[in-house]
């Protein structure tokens, strides 16, 4: 029995110690970016030798998608079903910008620290493929109700890519507009861009 208590006590602890380098990892990308930190870095704000994080995270990509994966599972983006099953489709484009742009505004640090390195750490880009399918999806609901001929106008598929991404969101956002009237703006941009 002491054996077994002492068994799940050290795997407790190893848990916790795994969390807590996450933790840190992610504090550190929030404030100073994924390609300028360090594991030592991250070892002194966890609290842990820099072996430790290697034995948990034996390269930084690991470490790297440790904390994406942590990120995404805790913080998951906006669920189609939300919209697909409780939204009248004509209104899935408003639906669909007002609850991305509130978990932008919810999200905000990290995700700007993430997709400002992902040109300079393609690893990164890689584990932020599953959000790129997500938008791809969002994209997709919002012009499939749309009319036919906007549905098939590349500058109406332009402006709908535009609108689903964060620096869109960011742009509007520091300019002192809230996540209601960008949503607006943007789906009235869609309904009424040229379609030339």
């Amino acid at each position: 029995m002491a054996r077994a208590y002492n068994k799940t006590k050290r795997a407790s602890k190893e848990r916790e110690t795994h969390q807590r380098i996450i933790d840190a990892a992610q504090e550190l990308y929030c404030s100073v970016g994924p390609a300028a930190t360090t594991i030592s870095a991250v070892a002194l704000r966890a609290s842990v030798q820099r072996l430790t994080v290697y034995r948990h995270f034996p390269a930084e990509t690991d470490l790297m998608a440790g904390v994406v994966k942590h990120f995404a599972s805790e913080n998951p983006m906006p669920d189609p079903n939300d919209w697909r099953n409780d939204v009248a489709p004509e209104n899935w484009p408003i639906a669909i910008l007002s609850m991305l742009y509130s978990y932008y505004s919810e999200k905000a640090l990290l995700w700007s620290a993430l997709l400002s390195d992902r040109d300079k750490l393609p690893e990164l880009a890689g584990l932020l493929a599953n959000f790129d399918q997500q938008l791809l999806t969002m994209q997709h609901d919002i012009l499939s109700h749309l009319p036919a001929i906007r549905q098939r106008s590349v500058l109406c598929q332009s402006v709908v890519h535009h609108a689903v991404q964060f620096s869109t969101w960011r742009s509007l956002s520091e300019n002192g507009l809230d996540t209601v009237e960008i949503a607006a703006l943007m789906e009235d941009w869609i309904q009424k861009c040229p379609l030339g």
